[in-house]
């Protein structure tokens, strides 16, 4: 676990501070600068981009991650090559669809919101991007290289639209300059992803496909499904929401469904360095390795998140004072949404197990049934309840699909995540967030909520410690307080 705890901390780190530049462009810069319907197009041409990004890689990278280490030296290079073409099988036939029907598409897009349909270019470039990215990043992911590629992910992109904002503000652009410069900037992190990629490793364009193209090829298109029902778990709430209510409630759903997201940086993190690492131990044949790496990064994920689930909750009062009005009511939906975060991240890293292991086509239709089901309950409850319906959707969709998992993972694998040290986390939680709820300082908003963190992880951490309930943050707390002593 020592790579992994290295880089694993660097990618927090990395993706806090990224965090940092999202929480004021979306709390702050967002809500004061555009209005409310101008910012709701920017979060549904990011939602829409994101949930076109499995399709347009075709599960290049998915491919890239699942058979790099099974490659013979000799193979890498054509093998690459045939990564770096497969998303073409999509993305041209795409290119063509939407130049032919690009009214048909923009009226069905522009139902309740007429302003979208000038956008589909948008939303298209955005999805380009992205995809091209994944696959370079899995190129530097391949080689245990993912501090960089996670820096471009994380913050680049939220420092430069921060940058944007401020541009905006001081009428320095123009709004139309704001959301052509917005693609613009996932273009060009794109291309910096690929300068950085072939820089740890430069490949040579070599049309000899390795023999087992066909199937490397077969699995990625079947994990355009699987990337897809993820996403769709993540952000088609976003999109649907636009084809009942207006471009505002797709804003104020944004903030509630960002700040609830946060929970889950750090487990996003260490993805970046345990998924390469679960496809090596599946294609070892390394049962043992696996499961101890299964059992590691549920509990390390379920510690990270469950604190900034409590953090976030305690604070929410004063928090939602700094945000402007409009942009209060997100109780349910903050809660809902984090608590189903929480469970994803205490799963570990059970989704490289299923999508690199034989199972995969079993975990795409299980997945396909929920994104299916999902769907069909936003249709129902968004019409009803709104954005707080939209939320129990989600809520219900990711439970169901990580018990299903869970299960799965057990009867195939015979493993659970779950272990002793995971109730005495459970048990710390509920713990201090009781304690503190009690506890309300009468300062400004900002004091109150750093004062009450720093009470929280000092306890939350003691506890930890003192009690050992986990072997490596007890290791990383006891490195600490030796170089605290030493100086």
């Amino acid at each position: 676990m020592g790579i992994v705890l290295k880089q694993t901390a660097q990618n927090t780190i990395v993706t806090f501070i990224g965090f940092g530049f999202g929480a004021i462009n979306t709390l702050f810069l967002y809500t004061n600068i555009l209005e409310p319907t101008y910012y709701g197009l920017v979060t549904f041409i990011l939602a829409t981009g994101a949930i076109l990004m499995p399709m347009m890689s075709s599960g290049a990278h998915n491919s890239l991650v699942k058979y790099y280490s099974a490659q013979q030296e000799e193979e890498k290079h054509g093998f690459l090559t045939l990564i770096l073409l497969i998303p073409l099988l999509v993305i041209v036939p795409l290119t063509i669809l939407l130049w032919l029907f690009y009214e048909p598409i923009g009226e069905f897009l522009s139902v309740q919101n007429a302003l979208v349909k000038d956008y589909l270019w948008y939303l298209f470039l955005v999805g380009l991007s992205l995809a091209y990215f994944e696959v370079f990043y899995a190129w530097a992911k391949v080689h245990l290289k993912s501090v960089f590629g996670n820096f471009l992910k994380e913050v680049f992109a939220r420092v430069c639209v921060s940058v944007l904002l401020l541009l905006l503000y001081y009428e320095v652009i123009s709004l139309e300059f704001f959301f052509q410069a917005l693609v613009g900037v996932y273009l060009l992190r794109t291309i910096l992803m690929k300068l950085y990629a072939y820089a740890v490793h430069r490949p040579v364009l070599n049309f000899t496909f390795p023999k087992d193209s066909k199937q490397i090829v077969g699995y990625g298109l079947l994990m355009v499904l699987g990337g897809s029902v993820a996403l769709i778990l993540l952000e088609i709430d976003k999109v649907m929401i636009n084809q009942f209510k207006s471009l505002d409630n797709v804003a104020y759903y944004g903030v509630a469904i960002y700040i609830a997201t946060s929970i889950i940086v750090p487990t996003r993190a260490m993805h970046q360095i345990t998924y390469p690492m679960t496809a090596n131990y599946l294609n070892a044949g390394n049962s043992f390795e696996l499961e101890n790496l299964y059992k590691k990064t549920s509990l390390t994920s379920f510690i990270a998140s469950g604190l900034l689930f409590v953090l976030i909750i305690l604070n929410l009062d004063d928090l939602h004072i700094l945000i402007p009005e409009a942009y209060r009511d997100g109780f349910y939906i903050i809660f809902l949404i984090g608590l189903a975060k929480v469970f994803d991240s205490m799963l570990g890293n059970i989704n490289a197990i299923l999508w690199y292991s034989k199972y995969y086509k079993w975990v795409l239709a299980l997945g396909i049934c929920v994104a299916v089901l999902t769907i069909l309950l936003n249709l129902w409850l968004i019409p009803i309840y709104g954005i707080e319906g939209a939320a129990v959707a989600s809520f219900i969709s990711i439970l169901l699909y990580n018990l299903s998992k869970l299960i799965f993972v057990k009867l195939k694998f015979g493993m659970l995540p779950v272990t002793n040290a995971t109730f005495k986390v459970f048990a710390t939680l509920l713990l201090i967030a009781a304690l503190f709820a009690m506890l309300q300082f009468p300062f400004h908003p900002l004091l109150n909520i750093g004062l009450k963190s720093i009470l929280v992880v000092a306890m939350y951490l003691g506890i930890l410690y003192r009690f050992e309930i986990s072997e490596d943050v007890s290791g990383v707390l006891s490195k600490w307080l030796k170089k605290r002593v030493e100086r």
